[in-house]
């Protein structure tokens, strides 16, 4: 990677984060989950993104066909994170394939800042989107363009057990082995145990998903153990976007995320 891609891609990382912390907002989940996670306001990607405008997001996280369809709004009021994999919630977690459905050249031409992929990390399709990936990602070195991998556990091991330590930290430190520049993860469920998770991320960022939704206090608890453990930030979809007003609970995530801000 020639000195220009680097200091490009330096600035596209900072256009998606604020003092080196991340606010992504995240609505890839109409293929990853099909509709259920929608009500008849939240199923408009319009009425979606309108938040990541107004909560002052970092990014906006969307597949490749809502993009097409509604960025055109949007361009140049908030940085664009296009997610380049996926698979629906229809075939069994052991057969977990998050296929490619689109390329960096897309997004470049769709001005996003960064590109997103998901790895099933122990999922017997691992080699083939290690391999899927590693090409992605010289592709986004070649145009400066920064990767976040979605690292998940899947595969013989028990459901309860993909957010352990054992597998989220194994997930975290594969991110930085295949060259991204951050990783979202699962919480593990405690501030010393995301520490680990951390350190073994190194120099991969590491953000956390948010999940599925939270009571309040219980959100804002874990997400102050997730910075307190430190993390740089999340990327969140549900949570904000299935409130009716979503408002108070960003600028109370906010401060979570930068204390600093009056």
């Amino acid at each position: 990677m020639g000195y220009g891609y680097a200091i490009g891609k330096l600035g596209r990382l900072n256009r998606i984060s604020k003092n080196g912390k991340f606010l992504l907002l995240a609505m890839d989940q109409g293929i990853e989950h099909g509709p259920k996670d929608f009500n008849d306001k939240n199923i408009d990607p319009d009425w979606v993104i309108q938040w990541a405008v107004k909560g002052n997001f970092t990014g906006m996280i969307l597949q490749k066909g809502v993009a097409l369809k509604y960025w055109e709004n949007y361009s140049g009021k908030v940085p664009l994170i296009l997610k380049l994999n996926g698979k629906t919630d229809i075939l069994p977690r052991e057969e977990a394939y998050s296929a490619p459905l689109a390329t960096v050249k897309d997004a470049v031409a769709l001005g996003a800042d960064a590109i997103g992929y998901t790895i099933y990390v122990g999922s017997q399709y691992e080699a083939q989107m290690f391999h899927d990936f590693s090409l992605i990602e010289a592709e986004a070195r070649d145009y400066g363009i920064p990767t976040i991998i979605w690292a998940y556990p899947r595969g013989t091991m028990p459901k309860e057990e993909e957010k352990t330590l054992k597998y989220v930290g194994y997930a975290a430190r594969v991110a930085l082995e295949l060259g991204a520049d951050v990783v979202k993860v699962n919480y593990t469920g405690s501030k010393e145990t995301f520490k680990e998770v951390v350190k073994y991320a190194q120099k991969t960022r590491v953000i956390s998903a948010g999940g599925s939704t939270k009571s309040d206090e219980e959100f804002f608890a874990m997400a102050k153990d997730i910075m307190d453990a430190g993390a740089c930030g999340f990327a969140i979809g549900r949570n904000v976007w299935q409130r009716d007003d979503p408002m108070p609970f960003i600028k109370r995530l906010r401060k979570i995320v930068w204390p600093e801000e009056d």
